[in-house]
């Protein structure tokens, strides 16, 4: 059934997968329903609701996360890489808005990521890849009313897709950890951490400018107050 959505491929680095029309076709779907749960969801409750205007920034952060993402600074041979921010423009989603519209926001870039650049090599490793490892920026809306909510709130992001990058990479990926003389969970945590760290690095150095600073904040206003 599986193959349905998905052509194995085998090249030099192992089996990879390929998706079809039919399975890009079905995560669109997905990612749309998606979309609608969280407008449903946000309609249902009080407090806060989904607004429109929130749909648009968080469609904004979307796209400027996917062109960022394509920017790439370095990039390791078996995935990952150090971007121009793009894990920032998702993470602002929660300090914005809270943890719930963090969290959708950061799922729907994951499908997304998936469908526009694929590795694939089993259902669960897609899952933890792609939907929890980038759904897990939205961890930032922890600290949406916090003080210095935003650097706590990206590394709250970061932490979280890292925690799923490294149980991928020691589960799916840990046979290439002898070719280093590491065990699994030592490779995962060396590689995974390289890129992810790097980045975040480089980003908070930026977020701590002056200049970046009154931007945030003017930022903030428009996506919140308007």
């Amino acid at each position: 059934m599986f193959h349905f959505f998905a052509i194995p491929i085998t090249d030099e680095w192992g089996t990879t997968y390929q998706l079809t029309t039919a399975g890009y076709t079905a995560l669109v779907l997905i990612m749309l329903a998606i979309l609608l749960l969280a407008c449903f969801l946000g309609n249902s409750l009080s407090k806060p609701h989904f607004s429109a205007r929130q749909l648009a920034f968080s469609a904004i952060a979307i796209a400027l996360a996917m062109v960022t993402s394509y920017i790439k600074l370095f990039k390791l041979p078996m995935g990952g890489s150090v971007t121009l921010l793009s894990m920032l423009f998702i993470c602002l989603i929660g300090y914005w808005y809270g943890l719930r519209a963090g969290l959708m926001t950061a799922v729907a870039y994951g499908f997304l990521q998936l469908i526009s650049d694929p590795y694939i090599i089993s259902f669960p490793q897609m899952l933890v890849d792609y939907i929890f490892a980038f759904g897990a920026l939205g961890m930032s809306g922890l600290f949406s009313q916090s003080k210095n909510g935003l650097i706590k709130g990206y590394l709250a992001g970061v932490l979280g897709r890292y925690f799923f990058s490294f149980l991928s990479g020691m589960i799916f990926f840990g046979i290439y950890a002898a070719d280093y003389g590491m065990s699994a969970p030592v490779y995962s945590l060396v590689y995974n951490g390289a890129y992810l760290s790097a980045e975040a690095v480089i980003t908070i150095i930026i977020l701590c400018l002056p200049p970046m600073k009154r931007a945030m904040v003017q930022l903030k206003n428009m996506a919140v107050k308007g």
